[in-house]
């Protein structure tokens, strides 16, 4: 049996162009080297997208590793200094969409998989879930495959998330935990008036305005242990008035809380929902306030697994990774309702930008930290 590359596996996973929620064949790429090494593999298709679960064992401990092999669109390529798909190697750097986040984990983790299986380390059970909706929308990916898996029983006892979670030297951070998010859709309804006539209309811009004043005027949380603060930012006001001399029928704001383990989604969002009520008391108009949670916080507390992944770490990369729950969701807020759940990954700082790239010799790092990773997980919970 030919060993697998790393980085030859992930420049054929970036030579796929499977910007969500297009495929583009990433999948069949993964799935022919896991049938390579004798994995079970199961697609799970969920609407248009294209996922992943693969097994090699029967017996416990399962542990999994998640990743996705969809990208975000590369923007302007004349911008590129190379074709974004082309996946070349300049000076010992792989340049390409999908380099950081996160077809190299992807591929990282099969090499070091291969290895721990023909040497015998596997005292248990390996598997992938792989899915292609990460960067989009999130419901027909990781989200479908894991309410799929516990629907089935199929049990997963630790999963390792292979996001790019270092932050400027590989190996500096991995992730035990994610704020959750929250967004909130506010739209406020007068009556439309000429700013000359203001008794016969009804602004909704300065109820709005209001509104959102008293939500951010609110210190929500000091911080929890292991998290920073929550905050609330408004990130749109929309009103649509080309006219100077027009009172709006309709203004609309956006805003988003990342929020620590203080919260619930649910709270937050009751709370919003009351304070729009109260905003519109005495106002000759409508507001409703529209709430979507992507994401609960959690946290994966420290202890044997954060343990062996941590020292993995130290013992190829030669520090001590910061133990972080910082950054934006990941689809490890799903997988925690399976079992716990720990990121590692490449440095993070060219992730979705013109030029993503990373260095050939971190891959190859990566897939060293997962083999190690592997051998010390079953000898620490077989």
């Amino acid at each position: 049996m030919t060993a697998i590359d790393p980085v030859a596996l992930t420049q054929a996973l970036i030579r796929r162009p499977s910007v969500t929620p297009a495929d583009a064949g990433a999948m069949d790429v993964v799935q022919q080297a896991l049938d390579s090494l004798g994995f079970n593999c199961r697609r799970m298709k969920f609407g248009e997208i294209e996922n992943l679960y693969a097994r090699h064992g029967l017996q416990g401990p399962n542990l999994c590793f998640a990743g996705h092999t969809d990208v975000v669109p590369v923007g302007e390529a004349s911008a590129w200094s190379v074709d974004p798909f082309e996946a070349r190697i300049q000076d010992g750097v792989l340049i390409g969409r999908g380099a950081t986040d996160m077809k190299s984990a992807i591929a990282a983790f099969i090499a070091a998989a291969e290895g721990a299986l023909a040497a015998g380390e596997v005292r248990g059970s390996l598997s992938l879930l792989i899915t292609g909706d990460e960067e989009g929308h999130a419901t027909h990916g990781t989200k479908a495959v894991v309410a799929a898996l516990l629907d089935e029983g199929e049990k997963i006892d630790h999963c390792l998330v292979g996001e790019p979670t270092s932050s400027a030297e590989f190996g500096d951070m991995i992730k035990i935990g994610r704020r959750g998010s929250l967004s909130a859709y506010i739209t406020v309804e007068g009556v439309q008036g000429h700013v000359a006539y203001p008794h016969r209309a009804a602004n909704p811009i300065p109820v709005l305005i209001q509104l959102l004043a008293n939500l951010q005027a609110r210190r929500l949380d000091e911080g929890y242990p292991e998290f920073q603060p929550s905050n609330l930012e408004v990130t749109t006001i929309d009103v649509g008035n080309p006219a100077t001399n027009v009172i709006p029928k309709i203004a609309k704001a956006r805003l988003n809380i990342r929020f620590n383990p203080t919260h619930s989604g649910a709270d937050l969002g009751a709370w919003i929902v009351v304070a729009t009520a109260k905003a519109g008391e005495g106002f000759g108009g409508r507001l409703a306030a529209r709430i979507e949670i992507s994401g609960e916080a959690f946290l994966t507390e420290p202890g044997p697994f954060v343990a062996v992944v941590a020292e993995a770490v130290e013992a190829v990369a030669g520090r001590k990774p910061e133990l972080s729950t910082t950054g934006g969701t990941s689809d490890a807020r799903f997988i925690r309702a399976l079992c716990p759940v720990v990121e590692l990954g490449l440095v993070g700082a060219t992730m979705h930008a013109v030029d993503e790239r990373t260095p050939i010799v971190e891959i190859r790092q990566l897939t060293d930290v997962y083999r190690r990773l592997i051998r010390r997980y079953f000898e620490q919970f077989s």
